[in-house]
């Protein structure tokens, strides 16, 4: 079965245009094709891992280009780990885009329903979460390490989305997209814990033991659970089956290359009509 992001280039793999997506253009980047060098090699989008900077802006004119969509109107975000959301507007574009002290602070979500303007965040195993709600012109972007997993960032953009913005749940779509699988993270007491605390017993479990105070953790399925526990409907979460440790030859990965690694972006935008 094809998954949700469909590789169009050896820099892209976009998320396949059907309803409720087709609206927006949204995506992920592989490592390849880019001018980084080094642990970096070579698509590397992150400005804050000790990549020469003027490189990593010309990688991120690179993806502006392929997707006609001006670095001035991205906004970027922190990326702390965290679960604070920030609806953004055009005031903001440019925001981490060519800096990242520049970015918005202590926030790991983004959203807006402003047409023109491109969420884009940086990933290299965490989850990255697509939101889209159609009939209101809304999108939303989030980055969901285990941290911000336990913490719930899926079910705040929600809860965003429905009290604050007055958006009905069934309205809501969301897309889990590449990101480190159960068959390469390994986790300790320390992370099931959190996990157990915010299942609240619920099951199915999202992890299996491999060894005494060792588990393959699923964080994909562990958001999924925690959407639908915000009432989103089943079918309206879709699920990327790629592991960004797995797949070598297309990703980034934090924990399979031992820290010192490229980032690759995920970015969702609506843009203006013509």
């Amino acid at each position: 079965m094809p998954d949700i992001f469909q590789q169009v280039d050896k820099e892209l793999l976009l998320l396949q245009s059907s309803y409720p997506f087709s609206e927006v253009t949204a995506g992920f980047t592989t490592k390849q094709g880019g001018m980084s060098s080094g642990a970096f090699a070579t698509f590397n989008l992150g400005l804050h891992v000790g990549d020469d900077r003027a490189v990593v802006v010309r990688n991120r004119q690179r993806l502006a280009d392929l997707l006609q969509f001006p670095l001035e109107r991205w906004i970027c975000c922190e990326q702390i780990h965290g679960v604070r959301i920030e609806k953004v507007t055009a005031s903001q574009s440019g925001r981490g885009v060519t800096d990242h002290p520049s970015a918005i602070a202590d926030a790991d979500g983004l959203y807006t329903d402003e047409a023109g303007l491109l969420l884009a965040l940086c990933f290299a195993d965490c989850v990255p979460l697509y939101f889209m709600a159609p009939k209101y012109g809304m999108i939303g972007l989030a980055h969901a390490g285990w941290k911000g997993t336990v913490k719930n960032i899926a079910g705040e953009m929600i809860r965003l989305w429905h009290e604050r913005e007055h958006i009905p749940l069934a309205d809501i779509y969301v897309a889990v997209g590449p990101s480190i699988g159960a068959c390469c993270y390994v986790v300790d007491d320390r992370v099931i814990i959190h996990v157990d605390r915010v299942l609240q017993g619920e099951q199915p479990l999202v992890y299996r033991q491999v060894s005494p105070g060792q588990y393959a953790l699923d964080l994909k399925a562990l958001n999924q659970m925690l959407l639908m526990k915000a009432g989103i409907r089943k079918d309206h979460i879709y699920v990327s089956s790629y592991c960004t440790s797995c797949a070598d030859h297309l990703f980034f990965s934090h924990r399979r290359d031992q820290g010192k690694t490229g980032r690759m972006m995920a970015f969702i935008g609506r843009k203006e009509e013509k």
